[in-house]
C-alpha cells in the first residue's frame, strides 16, 4: 500500500515534513485543531463557513496584516504575525453580515501560556509580559527560580501581542 509518507514529496522543498503533518484522519476532517483558536473578531460563528465567499476584504483591510487565507480560503486569524489592535476594519470591509456590532466583545479567547516557556524551564525571559499591553501577563516570584508568568484573564483581551514575540512559541490564544 503507498501512502503520502512513502512518497518523496515530502523531500522536495515543500516544507512538509512528519513532524508537521497531522497523522490523525478523525482530527484532519473536523478541523479540531483550529475550533478552538477565535477565526476572526466579532465574527458569528455560526454562519461564517455557509456566507463567507473568500473575497479577502478582511484580508486586505487589515492593519496588522493578522489576517491570512486559510482552509479553503477562508480568512483566519494568524497571532505568529502579530496582533489584533481591535480595530473593526476586517468587518466595516465585509459585503456580508458576518460580524458581531462593535460594541459586544471581540471575542472570548485568551492567552495560555504552554509547558515549552522558557521560564517554566528554569530561564529567565519576560517577552510576553512586555509586550501585554493591559498587563494581563504578570510575573511571580519564586524561590530558587526565575519568576513564573501568570496570565490574569480577566484582563487579557486576546489580543496575541504576546505570541509573536515569544521565542519558544509557547502561547497560544484559545476560546475559553
Amino acid at each position: 500500500m503507498v501512502n503520502a509518507f512513502n512518497c518523496n514529496i515530502f523531500d522536495k522543498g515543500f516544507g512538509l515534513t512528519h513532524s508537521s503533518l497531522n497523522h490523525s484522519r478523525r482530527q484532519l476532517f473536523t478541523r479540531r485543531n483550529l475550533s478552538d483558536k477565535p477565526s476572526l473578531p466579532w465574527i458569528k460563528e455560526s454562519l461564517f463557513s455557509d456566507l463567507c465567499t473568500q473575497c479577502g476584504q478582511c484580508v486586505k483591510a487589515c492593519p496588522t496584516k493578522i489576517i491570512q487565507p486559510s482552509d479553503g480560503g477562508f480568512p483566519r486569524v494568524d497571532f505568529q504575525q502579530g496582533e489584533c489592535t481591535f480595530c473593526y476594519q476586517c468587518a466595516e470591509v465585509c459585503p456580508e453580515p458576518l460580524f458581531n456590532p462593535k460594541t459586544q466583545p471581540a471575542w472570548q479567547a485568551k492567552a495560555h501560556i504552554e509547558d515549552s516557556c522558557l521560564a517554566k524551564k528554569n530561564i529567565d525571559c519576560r517577552s510576553c509580559g512586555d509586550s501585554c499591553e493591559p498587563f494581563a501577563i504578570q510575573f511571580k516570584l519564586a524561590v530558587g527560580s526565575v519568576a513564573q508568568p501568570h496570565i490574569q484573564l480577566p484582563d487579557c483581551t486576546g489580543c496575541g501581542a504576546c505570541v509573536s514575540v515569544c521565542p519558544t512559541s509557547a502561547i497560544t490564544i484559545k476560546h475559553t
